[in-house]
């Protein structure tokens, strides 16, 4: 049912399903534009204020993108493309002004090509991770109900299969081959000229699907002027890229803070990006060196891996270091600042507001704090009771700004939105000087190497394997990755709890759901704990994951002749 009281402006958007789909007004949060630069005008396209306004700024001629098969895209050649890929959308494909585009790719230029060009179109934007498997883009199509899908052709089957059992008026368009079919064939017949749609700034731009607990993923709906908002205040006022930039990011397009690091910020600034398919810590380096990186986005988990392999001194071009994903350690800052002289800039965001709303830059960096409110945003700290908390008392970080959650059907906005405030799932506290310090995440949420891994979905595809009774998943404490996803399992009587048992429930999960969620460390119990209701008790085994170091340390204090016991063995590293 359409709601009619948004107070929104005339949309350009013929399919009106994403305005139908907003949540009613007064479930929104407060929306803020407190800066000059955050008053958009009624009418905006994301991709012509990104790409077109800055050719007629800048030039065609400018480096955009670097592909990792090494190939180089200008401005102008990223403006023709994106201009090719909305000719077939609108005239081969029938796409009209609201419909959804879901993208499927590992980054490479012609996926931006692709975003750009579905939203010239005036299409809602629906990226999703190359890495994820049919059962987790079902639901994503079943929510979104795009009517194209455009998808690297190395990773089409699992769109083939959604459409098979579930979406069959989806039509799926690859891209990277050599068949006729192929877009990147279709293009070449197109002009590569394209008026992009009058697009209202309020009309959704972006479907994005959040990393969810439970398997079940929300879906983000951000407007044009929110891709321009996060441009204008962590972009402008904490990255401050310049034109002769060169930006790298690890995150996929699929994340949003890999659309801003590598589309939305350096195209506002007429800067180039390194787009990579995957890197590990020293390839990334390597490729930083090589290719004078002087912008770079990535977990703490990769900075603390290439400075204990000894490479921070590839990291020598690199000006600007953002960091993002998951907690970064004072210990990860301090080594990165005292080898490669770098002050990373940390910050905390979200998929609900769309890019990072709390860091810090440069003087203003404080050791051991994520930072202050970004230009344009504003936070607090609540209590249990929805209350402002006092300087340092611990409690749920809350943030006003620009952009806001709202989410596409889904009741789930009801816990999100708390009085205005934009409610994130992270406990925090805050000091009298306006700094924010990270305690630890308030939900089932595990945080491992920039990735978030909702439990819940792990523990259902464990417990669809024939020797599992029951199982519970959470996260460990790791030094390398922030934590790691820990599984305590119950098998069914007689089944041997071995090694074997363990690489095979982690193979299985593999096969099942994007393969970086599988539980690194299982562990055999002979029950899980619950209470009187029989309801599981996940924070007696977080607890317990916990302690472990300190007992660990204790037994090292109490028994020094002794040979320390092992902690449990990780199956698989």
């Amino acid at each position: 049912m359409a709601h009619t009281d948004l107070g929104l402006s005339p949309s350009a958007h013929v399919d009106t399903f994403t305005r139908d789909s907003l949540p009613p007004r007064d479930l929104w949060p407060t929306l803020e534009f407190t800066l000059p630069e955050l008053q958009h005008p009624d009418r905006l396209n994301a991709a012509t204020w990104l790409l077109d306004d800055t050719i007629a700024r800048l030039g065609a001629d400018r480096p955009a993108l670097a592909g990792p098969d090494g190939t180089t895209w200008t401005y102008g050649d990223v403006q023709r493309r994106a201009n090719q890929v909305a000719q077939v959308l609108v005239e081969d494909l029938g796409l009209v002004p609201g419909q959804r585009v879901l993208l499927r790719a590992p980054n490479n230029p012609w996926v931006v090509a692709c975003w750009f060009g579905a939203l010239k179109a005036g299409a809602v934007v629906v990226t999703t991770m190359a890495a994820l498997r049919a059962v987790e883009i079902g639901p994503i199509v079943a929510a979104s109900k795009p009517s194209v899908a455009l998808v690297d052709h190395r990773f089409a089957d699992d769109l083939y299969a959604v459409r098979e059992s579930d979406a069959p008026d989806l039509t799926v368009v690859p891209f990277g081959a050599s068949d006729a079919g192929d877009l990147t064939q279709r293009c070449e017949g197109k002009s590569g000229q394209f008026t992009a749609v009058a697009t209202a700034a309020d009309d959704v731009a972006l479907l994005g699907p959040t990393s969810g607990t439970t398997g079940v993923p929300k879906l983000t709906m951000h407007f044009h002027r929110d891709i321009a908002s996060i441009a204008e205040t962590f972009g402008r006022h904490l990255v401050r890229l310049r034109p002769d930039d060169v930006v790298a990011c690890t995150a996929p397009l699929a994340f949003t803070f890999g659309l801003g690091a590598l589309v939305v910020f350096p195209f506002r600034a007429g800067a180039s990006s390194l787009l990579t398919e995957k890197a590990t810590p020293p390839e990334l380096a390597t490729l930083v060196q090589e290719r004078q990186v002087t912008a770079l986005f990535t977990a703490p988990t990769a900075y603390r891996a290439i400075v204990l392999d000894g490479l921070a001194p590839k990291l020598a071009s690199v000006r600007t270091a953002v960091s993002a994903g998951e907690h970064l350690t004072p210990e990860t800052w301090q080594a990165v600042h005292d080898q490669a002289g770098l002050s990373i800039v940390d910050g905390i965001g979200s998929t609900e507001l769309l890019h990072v709303f709390v860091s810090a830059h440069d003087a203003d960096i404080r050791r051991g704090a994520t930072g202050k409110a970004v230009p344009g945003f504003r936070a607090t700290i609540l209590d249990a009771d929805g209350n402002e908390a006092g300087p340092d008392e611990s409690g749920r970080l809350a943030v006003i700004g620009p952009t806001g959650c709202r989410y596409l059907n889904d009741e789930r906005q009801h816990a999100y939105v708390c009085n205005g405030w934009n409610v994130t799932g992270d406990t925090f506290t805050r000091d009298a000087d306006g700094y924010f310090y990270y305690q630890a995440r308030s939900d089932s949420m595990i945080v491992s190497s920039g990735y978030n891994i909702g439990g819940p979905e792990v523990e259902a595809a464990i417990d669809q394997h024939p020797d599992v009774a029951e199982c519970a998943v959470v996260g460990r404490p790791d030094p390398d990755r922030g934590s790691v996803v820990c599984a305590f399992v119950v098998l069914r009587p007689g089944v041997a709890a071995d090694d074997a048992k363990a690489k095979e429930l982690q193979d299985f999960v593999k096969s099942r759901i994007a393969p970086y969620k599988y539980p690194r460390d299982v562990r055999f119990v002979d029950t899980l704990p619950r209470n009187p209701s029989g309801k599981l008790q996940h924070f007696k085994l977080r607890q317990q994951l916990n302690d472990e170091p300190s007992k660990l340390r204790q037994q090292l204090n109490d028994e020094p002749s002794k040979p320390p016991q092992q902690a449990p063995r990780e199956a698989q590293q």
